[in-house]
């Protein structure tokens, strides 16, 4: 099978054929594209690779503690007919668990320290069942929460902020006041430190408290629990359920899947995401469309040689195409090289970045403000097509009129001073 000539000559205009200085020049501007257009396409796959990372990281790490879908009373208040809630909820084919829980807001005091807190009042024996915290617990945390024993189980990061170790008492401070001769005082309960727990949220290790259900139901004053936490099959089916369960339900309850209680901050991501798309983007068509200098310094060079094929009976067509191949071949490289650099990084990245942290003695996520301390990576190849279909249809179309300016080339007057 006889190889075209314009894939011949492309690749040899590609690497500039002959060792003159303003072959050589051409060369290594053909070289600089290349490698504008790696570097364009590795940025993005590492970018979107680690803000994937840092979704999936969070989001697992925030449904350790939050569960898939909730059912709640839509007055704040307990649960009517929770065991007809419970039933129903139960009977859905997609919800593989269910744990009533009380969930409001508190004071927790120790000395002159105090602290807002989230309490949430869980049932023990059910709750593993619908969150994944029990890894992340200290000394069978979950356990220690009995009835009538007022135990609670802190987030590791509000324990250290209150200076609290396991065994130790703190005041919980219910927000409603007792009503006394001497004016509305607030309730206090003394409670005692059985355990902690790390999700590797900072959100939720410096402001969650769980109790046992009964206790939180005595100190808020409550008949019952406020709401059901259930646990699907499959996450992702957390809207269509909620919708579906919506239906079942009485009007008077509540329900709300994980993406609505985060709903802002998944919103925020994946705006942030597609921007940094379209910003990363333009870097890598700036890298395609130096190839339109590339190629306009290759024709002026190779007028002669155009001209020559041109008498020998090669079409406009084919020399169009002689240029097109030279600019796709400085695309496919520069993309395949910026595909491999990318994915090298992208997986590495969990070691690359411990390395250049120590190497600059400095922490490139503080887990206080970006809720996880190290840089997450998670490829997609859904992120990773695109972006190599753009980077070459971009060289493409940078190739188009330099190529066309080739065809144009009139034999006669290219050859006058030959």
């Amino acid at each position: 099978m006889q190889i075209p000539y314009e894939l011949i000559l492309g690749w040899r205009y590609t690497r500039a054929g002959r060792s003159t200085r303003r072959n050589g020049f051409i060369s290594f501007i053909s070289g600089v594209s290349m490698m504008g257009i790696a570097l364009g396409v590795a940025a993005l796959i590492i970018v979107l690779s680690v803000m994937n990372g840092f979704q999936k990281e969070v989001r697992d790490r925030m449904l350790g503690v939050v569960s898939h879908i909730e059912v709640l009373s839509s007055d704040g208040g307990a649960l009517v007919n929770e065991a007809s809630v419970l039933k129903t909820v139960s009977g859905h084919p997609s919800v593989v668990a269910a744990a009533p829980f009380i969930a409001t807001q508190a004071l927790l005091a120790r000395g002159e320290d105090m602290k807002g807190v989230i309490v949430r009042g869980i049932n023990p024996a059910l709750e593993p069942g619908v969150t994944d915290l029990s890894p992340g617990m200290n000394n069978a945390a979950l356990s220690h929460l009995k009835s009538g024993e007022f135990g609670v189980v802190l987030g590791i990061d509000l324990a250290r902020m209150l200076g609290l170790r396991v065994g130790d008492p703190v005041t919980l401070v219910a927000p409603s006041g007792q009503v006394t001769p001497a004016g509305v005082v607030p309730r206090l309960k003394q409670m005692t430190l059985v355990g902690t727990f790390s999700s590797g949220h900072y959100e939720y290790d410096s402001a969650l408290a769980l109790l046992h259900v009964d206790d939180a139901a005595r100190i808020f004053r409550l008949e019952g629990p406020s709401g059901v936490r259930l646990k699907l099959r499959d996450l992702h089916e957390a809207r269509q359920v909620a919708q579906e369960l919506a239906m079942q339900l009485p009007p008077e309850v509540l329900v709300r899947d994980w993406t609505q209680q985060n709903r802002t901050w998944f919103a925020a991501v994946q705006v942030e995401k597609r921007m940094m798309f379209i910003i990363l983007t333009l870097i890598v068509a700036v890298a395609a469309f130096n190839l339109v200098s590339t190629l306009v310094m290759t024709v002026t060079d190779k007028r002669a040689d155009i001209a020559i094929l041109r008498t020998l009976g090669a079409s406009p067509a084919s020399i169009m195409g002689v240029f097109v191949v030279q600019g796709a071949m400085v695309g496919v490289i520069g993309t395949l090289s910026g595909l491999a650099l990318g994915l090298l990084v992208a997986f590495n990245i969990d070691v690359i970045v411990p390395a250049l942290e120590s190497l600059f003695h400095a922490s490139f996520l503080p887990k206080d403000i970006y809720l996880i301390s190290h840089m997450p990576s998670d490829p997609q190849s859904a992120d990773i097509l695109p972006i190599a279909l753009i980077a070459l249809v971009l060289a493409f179309v940078a190739t188009l009129y330099p190529s066309w300016r080739a065809s144009q080339v009139n034999p006669a007057e290219a050859l006058r001073y030959e």
